[in-house]
């Protein structure tokens, strides 16, 4: 059986966020007040062939420990759906 996974990668809390700093001073620059704590992640969506849904999300924890999310600065979130 085929599971499509979403897989959401977020710097860790309290970590430096460059990016999110970036995008929280032009908001404000740009007349957005109010917006505050941005952090920037990214989205990974794939297809997993499994026996079963417990096994395709092990399999997709595997993938994010081994390659899609950094296990020293980020943490991941992940939801899996019958394809």
């Amino acid at each position: 059986m085929t599971y499509r996974v979403h897989v959401r990668v977020m710097p860790r809390a309290g970590l430096l966020d460059p990016q999110g700093k970036a995008v929280e001073h032009a908001l404000s620059a740009l007349g957005f007040q109010g917006a505050d704590a941005v952090r920037i992640g990214r989205a990974i969506e794939l297809s997993v062939a499994a026996e079963s849904q417990d096994e395709a999300e092990a399999r997709a924890r595997q993938m994010c420990d081994k390659l899609l999310a950094n296990p020293v600065t980020e943490d991941y979130l992940l939801e899996v759906e019958e394809a």
